[in-house]
């Protein structure tokens, strides 16, 4: 059967590892494996938002199982995920498109906020993921 959260999670882990390997890449003015690293993370990124919304138009909220001490980190994690996943959407447009019109000072200035906050963003998809479906998995 086909497990779309796990898709998603996927989608989001290969996100973090390109967003990283780009990250790396600039570092050492590896200019053009910087770029396709970016470009790519962007367009899995695309690939996720979609999935994701239609995974929850399909399935509706999933709710989260655990109990005790687990569940105030679970949805401090959550509301930050999803607050910096709403915020993250325009800045890697804006930084995007500052790079791609050979905007280099505004889109190193912009990058500088984007990055960390998308790449936590990618990671913390994929801890909810797992806190949600493996460590407090439905029946």
């Amino acid at each position: 059967m086909f497990d779309q959260a796990a898709l998603n999670a996927s989608l989001n882990g290969i996100s973090a590892i390109l967003l990283t390997a780009g990250f790396y890449f600039i570092t050492k003015r590896k200019i053009s494996a910087h770029r396709a690293c970016m470009l790519t993370a962007f367009g899995v990124s695309t690939v996720f938002l979609i999935s994701y919304v239609i995974y929850h138009i399909r399935v509706g909220n999933v709710r989260f199982l655990g109990e005790g001490w687990i569940r105030p980190v679970y949805f401090t994690l959550l509301i930050s995920h999803v607050f910096l996943a709403i915020v993250i959407l325009p800045l890697a447009i804006i930084t995007l498109s500052r790079a791609l019109h050979d905007r280099f000072p505004a889109h190193k200035r912009i990058a500088r906020w984007t990055l960390p906050l998308w790449l936590y963003v990618s990671v913390t998809g994929v801890i909810v993921y797992v806190m949600l479906y493996h460590l407090y998995p439905h029946s």
